[in-house]
Parts: structure tokens; sequence; C-alpha cells
């Protein structure tokens, strides 16, 4: 490493409160960075100020532009700037080996010393410039607790209400406010009680379930656990060959179109850990029952999507894998729509009891160019009959995936 260290310095939770090396690295800068907030707690540092209010890449330029200089430069952050921090932006500009870290106490490690709690197994999601809520409602999926870093568009106030839309009135909210200064708060809230109030900017949210779910979620839901209007949905062994043909993997987008009350998109959430799952419904009836279910297993990362596809499916994210499970009856322009919208790399899989959907469903994949493979599932099931048992046939079930092959490098 040539010329001086970029020192980045973390300044703790409330006053700073630095080590004597990290005290060192901001007494000797020449320059010091950081947000207005971090400036203003060196009000006689004589050094040259670069604050953080536009874009991070000028920033970057004109610290890079004084390194070049010969000058020392550090940058001022709160917590621990490598724990959802400027750290991470800084090692991909300048390289892990030009930087000098001196971390201090991270916001989460202060709320849990405030409530007595360890915290070496709470995860964190930072929501800090996301257009979406989706890690926290995966990361809710997963664990009993989860600490939150919110910015100005996620605040307490619209998580609880997005967590309470979304079925998952099982949880409570406790708000850190300005930790470590004058008017730091504590609040413990049930999400209904959160969603008419408004806090401090400076914020960190701990959200824990405190009541546990209805029905656990898992491969292989007894066919009897989920609300449903009919017997028209994908029973238990059809569903498990039809999520091995689907083989969502984790952080994919799965749409799971004619959901029905949702049995496919709930056990799918489990295989695409972190992705969204988007199910697809065009019965009112059904639709409010899939939104139950929803609440009732706590998979969070299922969306249910009102409306007639492939109108409804123009605003979701590009699909991994897709299952459908019926709608090809209604719309002829379906499968073709569905074709183009996949991701290269991804699957179709369409089960299909009828001969017509069979025709239809292996013709659309035909005119797609995607590589097709064909099962057909026959199941049945144990009664009693006069003291012992006989086996009951269900209906066989045509399960056909199709491929669309990923760009070769």
């Amino acid at each position: 490493m040539t010329g001086h260290p970029l020192c980045v310095v973390g300044l703790g939770i409330g006053r700073p409160f630095l080590s004597p090396p990290a005290a060192a690295a901001v007494a000797e800068a020449d320059v010091l960075v950081g947000g207005r907030r971090q400036l203003a707690c060196f009000p006689d540092h004589g050094g040259v100020r670069i604050p953080i209010v536009g874009p991070l890449g000028l920033v970057c330029e004109a610290m890079a532009a004084a390194l070049g200089e010969g000058r020392r430069v550090t940058v001022l952050a709160d917590g621990d700037p490598l724990f959802f921090g400027i750290g991470r932006l800084l090692a991909e500009r300048f390289g892990p080996d030009r930087l000098v870290f001196f971390p201090g106490v991270t916001a989460v490690a202060a709320a849990a010393a405030r409530l007595g709690r360890p915290w070496h197994d709470l995860p964190a999601v930072s929501l800090h410039g996301r257009d979406d809520m989706l890690p926290l409602f995966a990361a809710l999926c997963r664990t009993e607790a989860v600490a939150v870093h919110t910015d100005a568009a996620h605040t307490p106030a619209g998580i609880a209400a997005a967590l309470l839309a979304r079925g998952g009135d099982a949880f409570a909210m406790t708000v850190f406010e300005d930790m470590g200064l004058p008017g730091e708060r504590l609040w413990r809230l049930t999400l209904a009680e959160a969603v008419g109030l408004s806090f401090s900017p400076l914020n960190l949210l701990l959200i824990e379930r405190v009541r546990p779910v209805a029905v656990p979620l898992a491969l292989g839901l007894d066919d009897e656990a989920l609300l449903r209007l009919d017997r028209v949905f994908t029973k238990k062994p059809i569903r498990a060959v039809a999520l091995a043909a689907l083989a969502p993997r984790a952080g994919d987008v799965v749409w799971d179109v004619g959901a029905g009350t949702g049995a496919v998109a709930l056990e799918a959430s489990l295989l695409c850990a972190g992705g969204p799952v988007f199910a697809v419904e065009r019965d009112p009836g059904r639709l409010a029952l899939l939104a139950e279910n929803i609440r009732l297993t706590g998979a969070l990362t299922v969306t249910p999507v009102g409306g007639e596809a492939p109108d409804g499916l123009d605003g979701l994210a590009d699909p991994d894998r897709i299952f459908v499970g019926g709608g090809l009856t209604v719309r002829a322009d379906l499968l073709p729509y569905l074709c183009r919208r996949l991701r290269p790399g991804g699957r179709i899989v369409v089960n299909s009891v009828l001969f017509g959907t069979l025709q239809h469903t292996l013709a659309a994949f035909a005119a797609a160019g995607l590589r097709v493979e064909v099962l057909q599932v026959n199941a049945a099931t144990a009664a009693p009959l006069a003291g012992d048992l006989r086996l009951c046939a269900e209906n066989p079930v045509t399960v056909i995936t199709a491929a669309k092959e990923a760009p070769r490098g």
C-alpha cells in the first residue's frame, strides 16, 4: 500500500466514544468525510470537511483526489461501518487493502444491551434504499425475531402496516429512537399501535413473533391443513412431484398461476428461500382464502395477486419458475405469454388432467422452442373397507415440465 490509508471510523451510538487509535485517526486527518450529524460531533476539527449530502460517487471522487494529493482522509460513520454501513461501498471503490477500519458499537448491539438480550443469533435486515420489504419478510419466515434498519421510505409505521396487510399480525414491535442521545425513547407496541405513530428518523426496530403460526409451514402439507372452497386443488402427492419438477432455488422468483388457495405457492416459498412467490388467482373467494392461508402459515414471502392471467402479470418481476395449476382453458394466449416472460434457465410446470390441455401445452412449448419432459402420476390413497383397507385411485395427472435454455457464455 502506498500513501496514507483511508481511515473509516465508526462513532458508535450517540455521542462518540473512541478508542485512542480511532481518536488519533480523526485528530490527524486533513480531510473529514461524513454526514452532517457525524461532522457536527467534531466542531473544533480544523481539517477540510466533505459532507455526504449527494451521490456517493462524487464523494468518493473527492476522497480519491485528496488521497492522491497525499492528504490524510478519515470517513466518519455510525456504529460499525462494515455492518450495513458505508464500509462495503468504500471497500469496493478503493479496495480493502487501502482501508483501515475502526469499528464502533452497532445499533443492534446497543438495542440488545438495553433489553439485556443476547444478540449473537439475532438476524439484522436493512431496508435502506430498497423498493420492497422482501428481505424482512424472508427473515421473519425463518426466525422469531429480526432487527430492522429503517429509512425515510420504510418507517416503523409503514413497516407495521405492510406486515398487517400481509397477515403478519402475530408480530410485535420495539422501536428504539435516538439511542445515546438526550431524547432517547423505547417503545413496545403492537403493529396496530405502531401504524398510527410517528417516530424520529434515527431509529432501529426489533420485530418479534408473539404468537405461533396456526399451520406450521412444511413440504407435504396435509390436504386438509389449508382453507379452501372445494376439492379442486393440487393434492399432496401431485404437489410433491410438481414441486420436484419445478425445482425452485434459493432467491428464485416464482409465479403460481391459477393458485387457488395457495398450497403450491406456500410450499414453493420454502424452496426459494429469500425469493418472492406471486400467487395469481382470479376468483375473489379463493383469493381471500389464499390471503388467510398466508396468515395461518406465516409465509410472508408469498404475495397474493388478484386478476386474470396474463393481464394481471405485467407488473410482476420476470419469473425463474412458473407453476400453472389452472386457467389454461380460459385464455389461449396464457402459455405463449408465460414462455416469453420466463427468464433464461427457467422452468414452467403445468399439471394437466384433460387431453385437450396436454395437447395445447405441448404445442405451446414446441412453438416457444422449450425443452419438454412429460410424466404421468397415478396416486391412490388407502381407505377403510370391511375392516380392512382398499386403495382409492385419484385422477391421473400429467405433469409437463418445460425448460428455457440459458445463453452459453
